[in-house]
């Protein structure tokens, strides 16, 4: 029997995967909202959940993406609670298949990675909501994430239950807004038990007038449960830990902090000066480094033109885990993110580059190992001759008990400076692990 095939010049037709965020199914709604001009367009980012927000979306998010500039900024602060910008959002991992193999890591469970993206869009829209003043006279407010506090990891998800993720905001100050994402899944996809924690966040937004990019207030937070309350006290405690935490590590670098770089740098003259007496289970922090770079696309941008933070988070872990990786020479386990820091916004067509090394190990648990990485983006300027550091991220990882049970004896090598910038920055790292701890 002759097959039939179709002619080599009969051209294949490709066609977009996406909606447009402007595709409306109401016939009777306003028609130039599907004719904006792709420049207002947030990214073709292919998240799942960001598609998700933008098919809820309401006029605040619309008016976003082109505010009324020449408009007055809000006249009234509102009072508002944490149950009005509470969200949920769940994953159907248990029966949407193309949902599942969308998250799914090499190990089956899901990708951290995709998950930073997640949280940061919907703490983001979460942050959108508490300041939505619901008057369409005003200019919106300009929220951009400043920070992310400690994330930690309870137990690994996995990529075949149900999965939940719910936020609000827990505190606010003058124009910084604290919000908080539990991410829970059930222990088994039969089990009768509430949900359990796997996972929590806390972002940190701060707001700028769309126009003159100054610092502009927020609306004011009132809780009303108990636990509201408790979340707002922990916040208020965290936000005097963080003011107190730059003048406390200031006069420990002068009271005792020169003794503990001299100490640190005396471990790595020996690797700089006498290599071969050097001790084998340590190595020096330049050795631990890797690096990877990109142009900054169109397709990354958030609703703001600007380059979407999750993807940047995604980008960093990524490179941290293949740091630990290599480094360990066993398959890591995400613990933990640290810290984040967003010092500069990231523009599309931006060079970025991501610089990571181990800062420090601790080996005293030989049953969980710790790896801190540390990943520095810069924003280069080649014409320029400039490079600007844009985020800092942190994360902690162990090792994979089953990787480790097939390399037994292997040790998790210590990390030591050659020079007292490298001391300082461990230092550092260190003291400020052992605050939030």
């Amino acid at each position: 029997m002759e097959e039939t095939i179709s002619s080599p010049t009969t051209p294949i037709h490709i066609f977009s995967t996406l909606l447009s965020p402007f595709n409306d199914t109401d016939s009777n709604s306003d028609s130039s909202m599907t004719k904006k001009p792709l420049s207002l367009w947030p990214g073709m980012y292919h998240s799942p959940v960001t598609i998700a927000l933008w098919e809820t979306r309401s006029k605040t998010f619309e008016r976003l993406l082109d505010p009324p500039l020449d408009a007055p900024p809000q006249s009234e602060l509102l009072t508002k609670t944490p149950s009005r910008s509470r969200m949920t959002i769940l994953y159907n991992f248990s029966t949407d298949f193309i949902l599942r193999e969308q998250y799914r890591d090499a190990c089956n469970e899901v990708r951290i990675g995709k998950l930073l993206e997640d949280l940061d869009a919907l703490a983001g829209t979460i942050s959108v909501k508490h300041c939505a003043d619901d008057d369409s006279t005003t200019r919106p407010l300009y929220l951009v994430t400043a920070s992310v506090d400690k994330m930690v990891l309870k137990k690994p998800i996995s990529v075949d239950i149900d999965l939940r993720i719910s936020g609000a905001v827990t505190w606010v100050g003058r124009s910084s807004i604290e919000i908080q994402l539990d991410v829970t899944q059930p222990p088994t996809q039969s089990a009768e038990a509430t949900d359990s924690v796997v996972l929590t966040a806390t972002f940190i937004f701060v707001a700028r007038d769309y126009k003159t990019r100054a610092a502009a207030p927020v609306n004011r937070l009132i809780p009303e449960t108990e636990r509201e309350k408790s979340l707002y006290e922990a916040a208020e405690a965290r936000n005097r830990l963080r003011k107190s935490k730059i003048k406390g590590h200031e006069k420990a670098i002068e009271n005792g902090g020169v003794n503990r770089v001299a100490a640190l740098l005396a471990e790595g003259r020996i690797f700089c000066d006498m290599p071969a007496l050097a001790d084998r289970d340590s190595i020096l922090l330049r050795e631990t480094r890797l690096e990877n770079s990109l142009i900054c696309q169109p397709q990354q941008r958030n609703i703001h033109g600007r380059i979407f933070g999750g993807f940047l988070m995604h980008r960093a872990f990524e490179l941290a885990f293949s740091t630990a990786y290599v480094f360990a020479g066993m398959m890591p386990s995400f613990l933990e993110v640290d810290h984040v820091d967003f010092l500069r916004p990231v523009d599309v067509g931006d060079f970025l580059r991501f610089k990571s090394c181990v800062l420090y190990t601790e080996s005293e648990s030989s049953d969980q190992p710790l790896i801190n990485v540390e990943v520095v983006a810069h924003v280069t300027r080649p014409e320029l001759r400039s490079s600007e550091v844009s985020n800092r991220f942190y994360f902690t990882f162990t090792v994979r008990h089953e990787a480790k049970a097939k390399n037994n004896g292997v040790r998790i090598r210590k990390v030591v400076p050659a020079t007292e910038e490298e001391a300082r920055r461990i230092i550092e790292r260190i003291d400020a692990d052992s605050l939030d701890s």
